[in-house]
């Protein structure tokens, strides 16, 4: 293995910062600053809707060109107005209506070129912040997804980005439909009569102030409304997921009973957010029909004393209902874009969590692994000030077995996380072939290392695709090489499509011992030079044990390996047996030494057989 050189181990990292599409080959080292308020956010979502480019641009024009030509209505309606039917010029007329007839018919075309331009912006834009989203969770330590539920992050993933879609979608668009006619036609007002263009600002400050109102009150209650129903989308999650559990101990009622007290606290912050939503639109409506009444009598009674012409009074009146629809589209805006704000703060919020701490800048690849593993005075706590390994030391040479053995709860697990570095030591140093392992690239690390899990995982594929999991680049030859290495292929064969049998989630179609058999085939195919079993036989019966036994036996040949068991008669054979207990290795020997020293790990050996034979017969 080529030596890596060593670097500042201070504990700071940069944090990678996604671009779109996510995966790592996107990431740029740069720290990030959470979006911890409106306005940051809608700068955020801005940024993403800019990456479209040219795109965004044109679906701008297209808008403005709609919007330019929807200001000409009214104004060949005053023409029309005082220039033929006041002169009772009828044959004059036709050309006017023909042309109004043109331009509404464009207006519409260039309405539908806008709207079908911004879905496509929208939706490749919600892409790039659904795939930043997922690759942060790819990224993210495993620290993280011990405080968070899975269904709590689901809906971030699910229902919050889909907010942020549905105002993409048509709210940018009316958004900046709505600016530029309120520029245009309050122009064209000014331009056609000063007086009655100040008239109709009368109300605009009081509908900016009621806007400013409700959205403050609105943004609290979407918020609060998204989080209740991430609570809620966990509990379900936890539910479907933990059926065998809530049947076996008859908690159907109780669970019921917790659904529906979260239900009712979603409903109540969801009407909440509702009522004020609500009430946003009538309001608006009201102080623009007032607004509408005050500028038809003005213009009504300039139009009787001679200070404007009908014509003049029926375009400013025309172009005054379109001074007010765009405000109360962007007042009634308000509702959409405070939930989708809502959401997309804790969507971002999720992009901001600092990743796993990256690769050391010089770190370099594995190569000609020995398989030489040293713990020196390794020190790790879970939570700061809690401790859970206290200075554990231990050797392990090429080829060696080392057991851990121990109470529940006493660090066996954590010195596995530790040589993966799903967790991070805190004090202390852990070396591979004398190069410690924060040095070594992770992904080369963790390529080095086949772990079987007590609790197996299997992903919703095939047999095939899940063994193969352990090397994507296998053939199916290699595959089935493997499987048979595991003992796993004579039940493989009797399933009803062999290695073609798609299993369901978590692979609930198999027993215990079959999905212990694939994880072993997995690791088999994976080919470690370190070998890691978690508990890999604790749950299955005596006959399959020994299946699983001969298949790790066969795995092990050759290989650096932890096995971690509370059946301790499956270790005997070890290299070394390490006894853990409240994070402190308290003894290490053979089986045999460990029996005769008649301590910690003697009494854990005769409690396990106690009236089965003498614990002299034992050893």
């Amino acid at each position: 293995m080529a030596a890596a050189k060593k670097t500042s181990t201070s504990g700071q990292a940069s944090t990678p910062e996604l671009r779109p599409g996510g995966g790592p080959g996107r990431f740029m080292m740069r720290e990030q600053e959470k979006a911890k308020n409106r306005r940051g956010t809608f700068l955020r979502l801005w940024d993403y809707l800019g990456r479209q480019g040219w795109t965004l641009v044109l679906v701008v024009l297209l808008v403005a060109v709609s919007s330019g030509l929807n200001l000409l209505g009214p104004y060949l309606m005053g023409r029309a107005i005082d220039e033929f039917i006041a002169q009772n010029n009828i044959p004059g007329l036709a050309p006017l209506v023909l042309a109004m007839i043109g331009i509404y018919l464009m207006s519409s075309a260039v309405a539908y070129g806008h709207a079908y331009l911004m879905a496509a912006v929208a939706q490749r834009t919600v892409r790039d912040i659904r795939s930043d989203l997922f690759a942060r969770l790819q990224f993210l330590p495993l620290r993280y997804f011990d405080r968070h539920t899975h269904g709590e992050l689901m809906s971030r993933l699910a229902n919050d980005v889909e907010n942020v879609s549905n105002v993409l979608n048509e709210g940018v668009t009316q958004l900046i439909s709505g600016v530029l006619s309120i520029i245009g036609v309050g122009t064209a007002m000014f331009l056609i009569n000063v007086r009655l263009a100040l008239v109709s600002l009368v109300t605009l400050p009081l509908m900016v102030a009621i806007s400013q109102w409700v959205a403050r009150r609105t943004r609290r209650g979407f918020r609060e409304q998204q989080e209740q129903l991430g609570e809620l989308n966990g509990l379900i999650e936890e539910t479907i997921t933990g059926q065998r559990v809530v049947k076996a101990y008859g908690r159907e009622q109780a669970l019921i009973a917790q659904f529906d007290e979260k239900n009712a606290g979603l409903r109540k912050a969801s009407t909440r957010a509702q009522i004020f939503a609500g009430v946003l639109g009538p309001l608006s409506n009201f102080v623009g029909n007032v607004g509408f009444a005050v500028v038809a009598g003005a213009g009504g009674w300039m139009a009787v004393k001679g200070l404007a012409t009908v014509g003049t009074i029926a375009s400013f009146v025309s172009y005054a209902r379109q001074f007010t629809m765009p405000l109360n589209q962007i007042a009634n805006l308000y509702n959409a874009i405070q939930s989708a704000l809502a959401g997309a703060e804790r969507v971002f919020e999720v992009i901001d969590e600092p990743a796993e701490i990256i690769d050391d800048p010089d770190a370099l690849p594995l190569e000609n692994i020995e398989g030489k593993v040293v713990f020196d005075k390794v020190c790790f706590g879970y939570e700061e000030d809690v401790p859970v390994l206290k200075n554990v030391s231990l050797h392990a040479k090429r080829g060696d077995t080392l057991a851990l053995v121990g109470p529940t709860g006493a660090g066996k697990t954590t010195i596995v996380n530790l040589l993966t570095r799903f967790y991070d030591i805190d004090g202390g140093s852990i070396t591979l072939d004398g190069t410690d392992i924060r040095h070594i690239r992770k992904d080369d690390l963790r390529r080095a290392l086949g772990i079987v899990l007590q609790d197996t995982f299997l992903f919703a594929d095939t047999v095939m695709e899940n063994i193969r999991y352990g090397r994507l680049d296998a053939s199916d030859d290699e595959v089935i090489a493997a499987a048979r290495l595991a003992n796993a292929d004579q039940f493989i064969h009797r399933l009803p499509h062999g290695y073609q049998t798609p299993l369901s989630e978590r692979g609930g179609n198999l027993s215990q011992g079959q999905r212990q058999l694939l994880a072993i085939a997995r690791a088999v195919l994976a080919n470690p030079s370190i070998l890691i079993l978690d508990e890999a036989t604790s749950s299955v019966d005596t006959r399959t044990e020994k299946n699983i036994q001969e298949a790790m036996l066969r795995l092990m040949a050759g290989r650096t390996s932890f096995v971690i068991a509370h059946r301790l008669s499956t270790i005997r054979e070890a290299d070394a047996i390490l006894v853990i207990n409240h994070g402190e290795i308290i003894e290490r020997g053979t089986h045999q030494a460990l029996l005769d020293a008649r301590g910690f790990y003697y009494n854990l050996y005769i409690s396990q057989f106690k009236g089965q034979a003498q614990p002299g017969a034992l050893a």
